[in-house]
């Protein structure tokens, strides 16, 4: 590494900084840093490297940070180097970690468990370490981690370690003021420590904490009025003195605290009086330091309550500061002398020539400031000679920023003080050729109201000299290039007005001007349409005073340019003009009056005069006003039910055929079938006549077969959605029938019209407000599928039994396919369309010489039995021999036979053995229910 350079560091890091300080180019200075970033890389991971060497690798690496480099892949030896027991390698560690992390790095949560040992150390040192890291890197939510141990530190018995938890306690109130509440008290205490240092930190949060409440720190006027006392006098040892004045910032931080509590307070003011002439009388005006302290007692004299002995200090201290030749004592004679003018404005006369040489100084710091003095000490008196200074210095600057606030501020002092009319007029004029489009548009409406009302006297004579005069001036104007858009506006609304109302010039001659004008700026419309305006209002003037109206040719071309105008406002402006042209004197005189600019209009925003029409077109049949509100949300309850309504239709029964079976099909574990009662005659089955829809309107039968966890390959479609569902919906359709077939087990039945009126009122219920359709279209794009679903699935239980109640009126019971125990919630539908079997394909693969038995056996599962007979163990029978023939049974062509009812109490307690069936599903399970030519039986098996 070669000998040890200054400082003991190596040579080699000595010529680092050498070859990067004599680098000629920033590529030259990137090389070497690169060079040395890869070379601290290689070195860093070295276990075998000294400590020694680690804390100057670091070092290096901080250097290379500053230059703008990432250095983070050496952060975690920076955080390593923290629990080193060496009190310079902990420091180092300390120092570097930070430099090179913020608060919300991830690497601190890896430092506070250090933190808190270190604040624990028998060794100040230590201690004072962890304290500056403390206000570094500790954020909000590390705060309550080591404030204990902060707080325990503010008794201890060295002052360097009790200053800095005081500041540590500082920062944690800028973090977060809630965490520090409780401790503001000890802030008061720490005021009276014995050593200067901890009370001059202590000053800090006090500041802020008056800052923010001002009364609750009244009671330590007295407190900050001793110590400044004392330290006026000096008190305080001689190494806190710096250029012969004693503590100067600690002065300065008590001369602030003593403003923010004498501000509007006359008692407080007159018990700070004494001590700041003394500070006054004894501050050394020859050094920086002495100004400084200087300066804060004026700013202070300025706040407190105005005392004439303190005030006249203040203007001589002022008169020393404009006096000097130094440009930074000028600035601050300006800026206190524009803090005193508030208080008494004749201080600024007695420095006329002082403030007037700074306007001429070519220091433009120091001008602007001065432009700022005279801003405030701006009246009726000198306005015309501070606004044409101010008009003068925009002209001369090209800074956008500053050139937009000395016109803001010309136009504020014209506003305010302007000695007349034409003064103001001339101004706004300048204002608007130099400042162009950076000044408010504002101006340019003030001013046009300006004009408009005139002096506001009875004698009209003065406001038309003034009308008069500021259309002179802008015909004048006008013939100027690259004038802003708002003056141009203001132009032509005068000479529309005023252009022609004392007849000094003819109305071709204004009507001429103002078509150049609009052929000039072809591209603002915002201008063309005031030139529009105005050539309506000379117009209109003309042929109500009964002249004849001659249009200019090129006043003819704008014309008819505009009515092909692409902005509507042109155009409608221009077809209004044309109609204007064909009216008579009488009517424009009512329309378009003279100087009717001022006049106020009376805005009826109820539109009471319609209130006749309105009321006649109601009794015709018209529909009243709907506000828009009740608009939109009417609007919003109609959607929501033609999508109900849509979703109820599109949800019906399909009668296509079945897709046909595809091959190897997938079974999921989950998957079951319908428990298999043992095979029975076709006699013992029970077929309920009312809810088993006849063979012409019935849809197409199948085998029960329960498709839980199925892959849909094969089988019914589900009612969910009109369009194929997929295995998952189909899941889920097939359980929420299940859960529908249960619940209808359960079900007493009542009448109809009971049904009807609750299914009504649940259907009310269901209805979403407009909020929530909102929501749901903001997030799913509609309403929500599921509240149509559930609406149409309680409709569909609703309409079930009171079908099964319907009165018997059908003499004989024909044969009738098997019910669909896994659509109990489906209502009956009535179609002519002949029914189809889909399972006509599959009739090969059973064996039908089992005939009645098997289909029979399909029809019925163990469970679902007698879930099924429940659903008519509370009907009432009320069945007459001559309705129903118990003896005559149809057979239909799947072979199963219609039963009569009154075996209804015969069969109910038929049925297979349950645990049987829990086997054979067990079975069928592990078999599988892919139908296929090489298992023929396989519908054997599955029904017994």
């Amino acid at each position: 590494m070669g000998s040890q350079g200054g400082f003991g560091q190596s040579k080699e890091f000595q010529d680092l900084i050498k070859s990067i300080g004599e680098s000629r180019s920033k590529t030259e200075e990137d090389r070497i840093v690169l060079r040395e970033i890869e070379t601290l890389k290689t070195r860093l991971v070295d276990p075998n490297t000294p400590k020694y060497k680690l804390k100057e690798y670091l070092i290096r690496l901080l250097y290379v940070e500053m230059l703008g480099h990432d250095a983070s892949f050496g952060y975690i030896h920076a955080v390593k180097m923290t629990h080193d027991e060496n009190l310079l390698l902990k420091r180092t560690g300390y120092l570097a970690v930070t430099l090179f992390l913020n608060e919300d790095h991830d690497l601190i949560i890896l430092i506070v468990n250090t933190i808190q040992k270190d604040l624990k150390s028998d060794n100040y040192l230590v201690v004072c370490a962890a304290l500056n890291a403390v206000c570094r890197l500790i954020n909000e939510e590390t705060i309550p981690a080591v404030l204990p141990q902060v707080v325990e530190l503010l008794g201890h018995q060295k002052e360097a370690v009790r200053k800095k938890a005081v500041m540590a306690l500082h920062r944690f109130y800028l973090r977060s003021p809630v965490s520090v509440s409780h401790l503001i008290p000890n802030f008061r205490k720490k005021l009276c420590d014995n050593d200067p240092g901890v009370m001059g930190a202590t000053l800090c949060p006090l500041s802020d904490l008056i800052k923010a409440d001002a009364e609750n720190y009244k009671d330590l006027l007295v407190s900050f009025v001793n110590i400044l006392k004392q330290v006026a006098e000096r008190r305080l040892p001689k190494s806190y003195d710096y250029h012969q004045m004693p503590a100067p910032f600690i002065q300065i931080k008590l001369l602030k605290i003593l403003t923010l509590l004498g501000t509007g307070d006359r008692k407080a003011s007159e018990q700070m009086y004494t001590i700041i002439g003394d500070i006054m009388r004894k501050c050394d005006s020859t050094t920086n330091i002495g100004n400084a302290i200087l300066y804060e007692c004026i700013c202070c004299v300025s706040s407190l309550h105005p005392n004439p002995k303190l005030l006249e200090a203040a203007a001589d201290a002022i008169s020393k500061f404009l006096k000097n030749d130094s440009h930074n004592l000028k600035y601050l004679g300006i800026d206190a002398l524009s803090r005193l003018i508030k208080i008494n404005p004749e201080i600024a006369e007695q420095h006329q020539l002082a403030v007037i040489d700074c306007l001429e100084d070519p220091d433009d710091t120091l001008k602007r400031k001065t432009f700022e003095l005279l801003y405030k000490m701006t009246k009726s008196s000198n306005v015309e000679v501070i606004v044409d200074r101010m008009i003068e210095y925009m002209m001369s600057i090209t800074d956008t920023h500053y050139k937009t606030e000395i016109a803001s501020r010309c136009v504020e002092l014209a506003e305010q003080f302007a000695p007349s009319n034409q003064w103001f007029i001339q101004t706004m004029n300048k204002v608007f050729e130099h400042a162009g489009d950076l000044v408010n548009i504002k101006v340019a409406h003030n001013l046009m109201r300006l004009i408009a009302e005139g002096f506001g006297e009875d004698d009209g004579t003065a406001d038309s000299q003034l009308r008069s005069s500021a259309v002179e001036s802008y015909l004048r104007i006008m013939g100027e290039p690259k004038l802003p858009s708002a003056f141009l506006q203001v132009i032509c609304w005068v000479l529309g007005e005023y252009g022609t109302a004392d007849g000094k010039y003819s109305a071709s001659y204004i009507t001429g001007k103002l078509s150049d004008v609009a052929e000039a700026h072809s591209t603002d419309d915002t201008v063309k349409a005031y030139a529009v305006m105005a050539l309506m209002k000379i117009y209109s003037f003309q042929i109500a005073a009964g002249r004849i109206v001659d249009i200019l040719p090129e006043c003819q071309s704008l014309i008819d340019e505009m009515l092909a105008s692409h902005s509507t406002d042109l155009q409608q402006r221009t077809y209004e003009l044309r109609a204007i042209l064909n009216l008579d004197a009488r009517c424009l005189r009512e329309i378009m009056p003279m100087d009717s600019t001022c006049e106020e209009v009376e805005i009826d925003k109820n539109l009471s005069f319609l209130d006749g029409y309105i009321q006649q077109s109601i009794e015709k049949g018209a529909q009243p006003y709907i506000p828009e509100s009740e608009r939109l949300g009417m609007s919003s309850i109609t959607n929501f039910k033609s999508e109900e309504d849509h979703e109820s239709s599109t949800h019906a029964l399909r009668f296509e055929a079945y897709e046909l079976p595809k091959p190897s099909p997938t079974v999921l574990a989950s998957s079951s079938l319908v428990p298999i009662p043992e095979p029975s005659y076709s006699g013992d089955i029970f077929h309920p006549p009312t809810s088993i829809p006849s063979a012409s309107n019935r849809g197409p039968s199948e085998l029960k077969l329960r498709l839980d966890g199925v892959q849909k390959k094969w089988g019914r479609p589900t009612y969910s959605s009109p369009a194929p569902s997929t295995s998952t919906t189909g899941t889920t359709k097939i359980q929420s029938e299940a859960t529908q077939r249960d619940s209808a087990s359960n079900t007493v039945y009542t009448d109809p019209k009971t049904r009807g009126t609750s299914y009504d009122s649940r259907k009310q219920q269901v209805e979403i407000p407009p909020e929530k359709q909102k929501l749901a279209a903001s997030l799913f794009g509609g309403v929500s599928k599921s509240e149509g679903k559930q609406s149409s699935s309680s409709q569909r239980n609703s309409k079930r039994p009171a079908k099964a109640a319907a009165p018997h009126t059908a003499a004989v019971i024909t044969a009738q396919p098997p019910p669909d125990l896994l659509d109990l919630g489906e209502p009956s539908i009535s179609s002519s369309v002949p029914s189809v079997d889909p399972f006509k394909p599959f009739e090969d693969l059973l064996d039908l010489t089992q005939g009645t038995t098997s289909a029979s056996a399909g029809g019925v599962g163990a469970t679902d039995s007698s879930d099924f007979m429940s659903l008519f163990s509370d009907m009432s029978l009320n069945v007459q021999s001559h309705d129903i023939d118990p003896v005559s049974n149809v057979s239909n062509g799947n072979g199963l036979v219609g039963v009569t009812v009154e075996k209804l109490a015969q069969q109910s307690n038929k049925g297979p053995n349950l645990k049987e069936a829990l086997e054979k599903d067990s079975r069928v399970r592990q078999m599988g229910v892919t139908p296929s030519g090489q298992n023929p039986n396989l519908f054997k098996n599955l029904l017994g």
